[in-house]
């Protein structure tokens, strides 16, 4: 084997470690995201999983987070709890973060 197949392959390794990371750290984000929205509908523990697995299957739709966005601001407007937009930008990218910080 040639020292750029070696190469090749060594760069397709490290693409794939990285597309994991990044899907770990959206889902991890996606679960802080749904234990929050949780606690602020007041759910219990099991409505909170749901809540969480109902963000996560919501982040499948496209590419970015808009996507979670939406999901969560359409769960807050149909139980008439009032959040502003900027609240739950602000609190997506906290999660992003902390989400982040635990795969250092």
């Amino acid at each position: 084997m040639s020292k750029f197949d070696d190469r090749e392959k060594s760069y397709e390794k490290k693409f794939q470690i990285e597309e994991e990371l990044q899907f770990k750290i959206a889902a991890r984000s996606n679960k802080y995201i749904g234990e929050w929205m949780a606690s602020k509908l007041g759910k219990n523990e099991e409505q909170k999983k749901i809540c969480i697995q109902e963000i996560i299957k919501a982040d499948m739709e496209e590419s970015g987070n808009e996507d979670v966005f939406r999901k969560v601001k359409k769960d807050f407007d149909a139980t008439s709890v009032s959040i502003e937009e900027s609240e739950i930008r602000e609190q997506m990218k906290k999660a992003l973060l902390r989400a982040k910080d635990d795969f250092k």
